[in-house]
C-alpha cells in the first residue's frame, strides 16, 4: 500500500503502538484520544516474553525495560499458600529478562513520548462523529468540527469501540464474566524475583513492576456486575482477600487509600468474522477483549499493532492487506480469550477448575511462536 494517511481513533496501547509501528513503516499517521489529559490509572501491568519481542520491534525495548521490572519465572500458589510450582518463561530477546511488570503510566509516557517522536499528529479531546467510507477514501467528521479525509481509518478505542458499533452493528455485545478484578500497588515484598499466582475461588497475583513497588490483583465473583462508590472501595477490597492465605491477608493492611483502588468488571469478546469493513480496521480490545487471567490483553493488541502495519506495507490492495492482517491473528487472539474465560469459568464454579501451572506454560508456549 502506498504511504497513505491513516487515523487511528484511540490514544491508548493499542493505538499508540499501531502509529509507532505505521510510522516506521513510513505511513502519515493521525491518532486522537477522546480522554483531554491523555491519562491512564495507576497501577501495573503484565507484559510478557512475546511484547519483550513485540517492543524490540518496535525500537523501544531498552526504554521499556528500564521503567519497569524483569523477570523470568511464575510461581504458582495453593489457595492457602502453598508453593507448588514455579514455572520458566522462554526468553525470547537475547540479554533482557522474560517478562516484565511496569507502571501503566510509566508505559504511556513511553509510547506518548515516541508516538510524538515519529511524526505522527496527536490530536486529545476529539472523537470521531461521523465515518464515511467512500469507496477510495474515508471522510471522517470530528467533535471539534473539523473534517478530513484519510485513506484509512483504525479503531482501536477499546472493549465498548464505537468504531465496531458503526462497522458492525448487529455483533454482539461484550459480555460481563461475573467476576471483577482489583487492583493495588504495594511495597514489594523482600527477594520477590517472579510474579506469584495464587489459585483459588479468589485469585491473587503480585507483579513487580519496580525495585520497591509491585502490584496485587485480585479476582472476585461479583454477581449482578455491581458499581461501587469510591468512598469505601479499600475496605471492600481488603474484605475479598480476608480469607486468602495467611501471607495474601497481611498485605491487606497496607491496602488503605480509596483513590489507589482500580475495580473493574471482566469483559469479554471476540468478533467473529471480518475484522474490517471497506477502508475502516479494528484492532485491540475492539475485535478481541478478553479478562486478564493469562496477562495477554495488551500484549494481542501491541502484537495486532506490528501485524497490521506489515500487511499494509506488504500489499497494494487494502482488502488483501486487512485480510491479511487479521488471517494471521485471529486464532492466536481467540486462544487467549477462550483459555483465559476457562480460567475464570473455573474460579466462578461454572466450568471444570483450570490448573494455573499447566495454563501457564501452554501459553507462554503458544506466544513464544512467531506472529
Amino acid at each position: 500500500m502506498d504511504k497513505h494517511n491513516i487515523l487511528i481513533i484511540g490514544g491508548g496501547i493499542g493505538g499508540l503502538t499501531s502509529a509507532i509501528a505505521l510510522r516506521r513503516h513510513g505511513f502519515d499517521v493521525t491518532v486522537i484520544e477522546r480522554d483531554p489529559d491523555w491519562s491512564v490509572y495507576g497501577v501495573g501491568i503484565i507484559q510478557q516474553s512475546n511484547v519483550l519481542r513485540a517492543m524490540d520491534h518496535l525500537g523501544l525495548l531498552d526504554e521499556y525495560v528500564a521503567a519497569g521490572a524483569g523477570f523470568d519465572t511464575v510461581e504458582i500458589f495453593a489457595p492457602d499458600g502453598t508453593k507448588v510450582a514455579r514455572v520458566p518463561s522462554p526468553r525470547l530477546v537475547d540479554g533482557y529478562p522474560a517478562n516484565l511488570g511496569v507502571g501503566r503510566p510509566a508505559l504511556h509516557k513511553i509510547l506518548g513520548d515516541r508516538t510524538i517522536a515519529s511524526g505522527a499528529r496527536v490530536r486529545l479531546g476529539v472523537t470521531a462523529t461521523a465515518i464515511d467510507d467512500q469507496g477510495d477514501r474515508v471522510a471522517v467528521q470530528f467533535s471539534d468540527g473539523a473534517q478530513e479525509n484519510f485513506d484509512l481509518v483504525v479503531g482501536a478505542d477499546g472493549v465498548y469501540s464505537q468504531t465496531r458499533a458503526l462497522l458492525f452493528p448487529d455483533a454482539p455485545p461484550p459480555h460481563y464474566t461475573g467476576q471483577a478484578v482489583w487492583r493495588y500497588n504495594l511495597p514489594r515484598a523482600e527477594g520477590m524475583d517472579s510474579l506469584q499466582a495464587y489459585n483459588g475461588p479468589t485469585g491473587v497475583g503480585l507483579v513487580p513492576i519496580s525495585p520497591s513497588l509491585m502490584y496485587m490483583f485480585v479476582t472476585t465473583a461479583e454477581p449482578g456486575n455491581p458499581r461501587y462508590p469510591r468512598e469505601g472501595l479499600a475496605a471492600a477490597m481488603r474484605k475479598r482477600i480476608a480469607h486468602c492465605s495467611p501471607a495474601i491477608q497481611t498485605l491487606g493492611a497496607h491496602i488503605t487509600d480509596d483513590e489507589g483502588v482500580v475495580y473493574r468488571p471482566l469483559e469479554a469478546f471476540m468478533l467473529d468474522g471480518p475484522w474490517h469493513k471497506g477502508r475502516v480496521v479494528l484492532l485491540g480490545d475492539a475485535v478481541h477483549a478478553t479478562t486478564p487471567h493469562l496477562g495477554q490483553g495488551a500484549g494481542m493488541a501491541i502484537e495486532d499493532s506490528i501485524v497490521l502495519a506489515e500487511e499494509l506495507a506488504r500489499h497494494d490492495d487494502v482488502d488483501r492487506a486487512l485480510t491479511a492482517y487479521r488471517d494471521r491473528r485471529h486464532d492466536r487472539c481467540r486462544y487467549i480469550v477462550e483459555k483465559s474465560l476457562e480460567i475464570c469459568m473455573g474460579q466462578l464454579g461454572k466450568g471444570a477448575p483450570v490448573d494455573n501451572h499447566k495454563a501457564t506454560a501452554a501459553m507462554f508456549a503458544m506466544v513464544s511462536q512467531p506472529i
